[in-house]
Formats: C-alpha cells, structure tokens, sequence
C-alpha cells in the first residue's frame, strides 16, 4: 500500500480492513464477496450437492421398487449357452423385453422371435419396427440398452452382456436397466466377473440373485506355435488387429498371395458387417480367411477355426478420458478368442495363436489369468437433474453444469460416474446455438465419433437448422451429402461413405427423438439401405481400393510423423528389404517423389506401422550413440591440441 499506487477503492477497502479493524478474519467476507462472483454455486452449494447426490441409484425407479422381482444370472464364458437359456424363458413369457448392446443383437432377437412366430417390435436408437399394421406395440420387444423403457412392465427381460455395467462411457445404461427395469422376472447373461457386484447392487433393493453357472460347450486351444507368416495361413482362420491400418495392411498381404479375404471392422454399417460375415461363412465361397478388428467380439456368428492375434495392444479410453494404448485386458482376449470353435459352427473346436512368436507367451499369461471381478457400475447425470442445476446457476453453459455437477457428486464405492467428454464436446461445439436446455441436452445425448469431421459438422448443421425452426427435409440431407453418392475409388472415399452412413444414422437417431424437425425418416432409411449396399460393394473389392490409393493423400495408412523415413530405412531396414528397395528404385517411374517409400512397403505389405515405429525408434536410438560418440571423439581431440 505504501510503495504501489492503487486504485483509491481499493486503497479504501484494503486500509480500512489493516488499519482500522486490524484482524486478519475480517477480511473474510470482503473474500466470500469475491468468491461468490467467481463461483455462483457457493450461493447454492447445499441445494446443488442433495441434487447430485448419487449414492441411492436404486431409488430413482419407484415402479421397479413397487414390485419384488426375480433375478437369474447366467454366467459363463463365450460359446457357453447362457444367452440361449435365458432368450428361450424369453420366448415362453407373455411378454418380454431383450436388451443387447448392439444394433445387430437386437435384430438377430426380432428376426428370431417373429420366425419362431412370437411377434416381436425392434426398438434402436434409429429405428422402431411395430409387427402390427396398425403401430400396436407388441408383447415382447427387443432393444439396444439405452432404448429400453423403465415404465412398461414385461413378465420377462433380458439383459446381455452384463458386464459391460463397468464401460466407461457407457456403463450407465446397463446400471439403470439392472435397477430400473419393470419386469417380474430378469435373465441377466456376462461374465461370471460381474456376480459379486450385481449381488451387492440388488442386495440393496433386497432383491436375491440365483446364479446358473455354464460351461463352454467346445473346447478352446491356445496354440504352442505362432503363425510367424501369412504363408501359413488355413481356411477358418480370422486374423484380428486392431487399427483400421493394419486391416487394410494385412488384407493386401494376403490378396497378394492369392487368397481371397473378408473384412469387419467397427464403423462398417450392420448390413456390410452381416453381407462379409455371410461370405466368410458361405462353405461354397472361395473367401475362407478373416480379417477384422475385435467389432467381432459380440453380434455375428461366424464359422471361425482359429483366432490368431496381429498384435496384443488395443488403444482404450481410460476413466479419464485420456487415449492409452496397453495390453488387452483377460476379459478382452477371452471375448475374442472365444469366437473360434463355436457350437454352431463346422469347427468344433478353436484354436488361438499369435502373429509373433513374442506375442505367444504373453497370449497365454494374458488368457491363464482370472478375470477380475467388476468394482463399480456406471452412472450418468439426466436431464432432469441437469435442470435442475440450471434453474440455481441460469447463467451456467451446459458443459460448465456438467462438470459442476461431476465436481459435486457423491457417490458410493459400488458407482462411477461415466465419462462425459463427448458429451460436453458436443454442448462447447453449440453452445453459441440458441436452444432450450432440454433440446440441447439431447443433442449432447447423440452418438457421434467426435473423430470424424463430417460427422460433427453434420451435428453443428443440424442444430442450426434446428434452432431456426426449419424442418430438416430429405431434400436438405441429400443436399449435404451429396446425394447420389458414386462407387469409392479409394479408401479415403469408403472411409467417406462410412461417415455419410453415419450421418444418416445421426438423421434417424433425431427423427426419433424429434419428429417434427426430422420428418423424412423412410426416405433417409432408403437411401441408407442404397448407401450400405455400395459400401458392401467396396468392401468386397476392398484390396483394389487399397490398389488405388497409391498416393499418400489418398491412402493415410501410416503416420509420417518424422521427416527422416527414407533415412531410417537406409539405416536399419532388413537386408531383404533393402533388395527391394533397390529393385524399387530402378522402377521407371517418372515421379517417383509423388509416393515415398514407406507408404508403398506398406502398401506392398512389407512393413506395418508398427514395424514403422519401431525402425524409427532403432534409428534416433543409433544416431543418439552416433553423435554420443562423435562427441567423446571432438572432446579428444581438443585434449590434444592443448597438450
């Protein structure tokens, strides 16, 4: 106060609390002022705290808690039956609801039920099929879990793949169909890892839990041998990697050797995953090896002998919502693996293996291991309780609520919140958009991939159009997709069409939700059937796109991060290799700068990313002694000169 000028209320304010007053507690509420300013909740803070308090889930669903229901637990590993058992008490009820965690789960039990003469309505995120004429619901429905209603009562629900409960993202769904669902009688089928905590859950509903263990129907080997090359590869085999990269690698190999291959990966529609499944299954179809990502590790029946592992690490999301990339999890490998040798299946027994030999015995420790019992089951904030944060802090942005109402959350050791960043990247990226909080919150509720631009333009777009109170027409979708769509060409243009197929979805999953804005949803089906089918088309000649994509724009198959490529390979690639590099460099191409060198031994199958990587690694690792050494040699040098 004595050496820098202030401002004079601020001199006022600060000399009549030192001076005057002279205690360091008054300037207490002068801070509490501040505070209040800077932190509007602290006005608040009791109401928002009994608002997100969490820890008595089991509460939130009177009308499940208003009747005493019967809990069976099927457990068991994959190919064990439990499914089967639980779906046929399904079958036998008066009514029934199935919850599965995939579009293709769902419509495997409404195809099902209506063959077996038991009608059936499907309920997904984008569609609703009523069996009668008339849009009479039926008795029984089958439904992907977020969809399943907490209102209608059912003598029979299933819910699969319980142990899902612990995803974080979407945990919450199973958590609230576990709690909430009014039925009398609920089949829950997982893994045996999730018994304790189902138990634990239901134990405070004073719900007991009968548990019917199950095991495999066929016998699953883990090999001694790695497969080592694609020269020894048999029918029945799937080769499983898990990049989009390496699928695109691996299925160029094998075309290159005359083999015919089909491809699954995640962000293929259904009607594709189902048209490759078929021709991977077709006994008179020449395609007998699969390529595909760990997207079949629920929802297709395939005809697999032996699983063989491209590589042992899987990116994830952990809690926080930070990308890792480590080891699959027990739970992971036996999911997958247990895909081959299934009873319905000409295989009657599976076999799993590894690429690399290294792999091998880390495969074996991974699958020897216990699966972990499930510690926690997900939650995820509603709608109502988001607004009722806002009606105490009206000025808060939707993400800034959410991450207040995870700040101040309580909950008990057998609950997690989910992670919720794609939910507040979607409430940053309209926020400038005048909507209402429900509207908005719903639009924060869509699944998207926020790693695909065109999807998450197409969101923003759709609220604009939204908040503007003009209908989304057909007319306005073909406009922005650029409909009719042609054959790709390339692999970057089926990774387009893959995102237009998903914009589409995005379109159908909001005509359900709003009818009125999103009026066109049979033609948009439409024109998705037609979008799937060219994509089917594409993926069948999947290898002559890959073909096609020669340059690196076109094809980004590998991540160039470093500038030094064609040195790294001077420096430590395989004297094999280096034979075909020189056969590449008396090529007669006349501009060879248009293509580098690594993106064609990719292309060509003779590197993987991996490979890639590790090179690189070998290279910066070599150079580091190199100049260590050139160091230690100019140090003597100059020793010398002053002796």
């Amino acid at each position: 106060m004595e050496n820098d000028p202030l401002q004079v209320d601020l001199h006022i304010v600060l000399n009549d609390i030192c001076c005057s007053v002279g205690h360091m507690d008054d300037i207490f509420p002068f801070f509490m002022r501040h505070a209040k300013q800077v932190f509007p909740m602290l006005d608040c803070i009791d109401d928002l705290r009994k608002i997100s308090d969490l820890r008595l889930p089991p509460n939130w669903y009177p009308e499940a808690r208003a009747i005493h229901r019967k809990i069976v637990f099927h457990a068991g590993p994959t190919n064990s039956g439990k499914t089967y058992h639980a779906i046929q008490r399904y079958l036998s009820a008066k009514s029934g609801l199935y919850c599965g965690p995939l579009k293709l789960l769902a419509h495997e039990i409404y195809k099902k039920s209506n063959d077996l003469d038991v009608p059936c309505d499907l309920i997904t995120g984008e569609e609703l099929i009523f069996v009668d004429p008339e849009g009479k619901p039926s008795a029984h429905a089958a439904c992907t879990v977020e969809m399943c209603s907490m209102n209608t009562p059912y003598e029979v629900a299933v819910i699969d793949e319980i142990q899902m409960i612990r995803d974080p993202s979407r945990g919450w769904a199973w958590t609230r169909a576990l709690l909430g669902l009014c039925a009398q009688e609920i089949h829950i089928c997982g893994e045996a890892a999730a018994i304790n905590l189902v138990t634990e859950l239901l134990y405070t509903t004073g719900e007991e839990v009968e548990v019917r263990n199950y095991e495999r129907l066929t016998s699953l080997k883990i090999l001694d041998h790695a497969l080592q090359s694609l020269d020894n590869l048999r029918p029945g085999d799937c080769i499983v990697c898990f990049n989009k990269n390496d699928i695109f690698s691996v299925s160029r190999q094998i075309e290159a050797r005359g083999l015919q291959c089909a491809v699954i990966y995640g962000s293929l529609p259904p009607g594709t995953k189902i048209s490759q499944a078929n021709k991977f299954n077709d006994p008179n179809d020449p395609c007998k090896i699969l390529v595909a990502t760990d997207a079949i590790g629920m929802g297709l029946n395939l005809s697999i002998k032996r699983i063989i592992f491209n590589s042992l690490l899987k990116p994830t999301i952990n809690e926080k919502g930070e990308k890792e990339i480590d080891t699959i999890t027990t739970s992971q490998a036996l999911q997958i693996g247990g895909r081959a040798g299934r009873f319905s299946s000409m295989f009657k027994e599976g076999e799993v293996t590894t690429m690399f030999q290294d792999d091998l015995h880390l495969l074996k420790e991974i699958m020897n291991k216990s699966v972990d019992d499930i510690q926690a089951a997900g939650l995820h904030p509603t709608a109502e309780q988001i607004e009722m944060f806002a009606y105490h802090l009206p000025d808060a942005t939707l993400s800034n609520l959410v991450d207040i109402f995870v700040s101040l959350s309580q909950v008990d050791g057998r609950y997690f919140v989910c992670n919720i960043d794609d939910f507040k990247f979607v409430a940053d990226m309209i926020q400038h958009i005048p909507l209402n909080l429900r509207v908005r919150y719903v639009f924060c509720t869509a699944p998207i991939n926020r790693n695909l631009p065109f999807l998450c333009t197409s969101l923003l777009r759709f609220a604009r159009q939204f908040s503007r109170n003009e209908p989304l027409t057909f007319q306005w979708v073909c406009k922005h997709c650029n409909w009719p769509v042609s054959s790709p060409k390339t692999i970057k243009d089926l990774m387009h069409l893959e995102a237009v197929h998903d914009v589409l979805d995005l379109y159908l999953w909001f005509s359900y939700r709003f009818k009125d804005m999103f009026p066109d949803a049979a033609l948009v089906r439409d024109i998705q059937r037609e979008l799937d089918f060219i994509i089917q088309t594409g993926v069948h000649s999947i290898t002559k796109l890959i073909r096609a994509s020669e340059s690196s724009t076109a094809l980004q198959i590998i991540d160039e991060t470093s500038k030094d490529s064609e040195r790294i390979l001077d420096y430590v690639l395989k004297p094999g290799l280096r034979k075909i590099r020189g056969a590449k460099s008396l090529s007669a191409d006349p501009e060879p700068k248009k293509v580098s060198l690594t993106s064609k031994l990719v292309q060509d199958g003779l590197l993987t990313p991996e490979m890639l990587k590790q090179l690189e690694k070998e290279f910066l690792s070599r150079q580091i002694r190199t100049q260590s050494k050139l160091n230690e040699t100019d140090i003597l040098r100059k020793e010398r000169k002053k002796k």
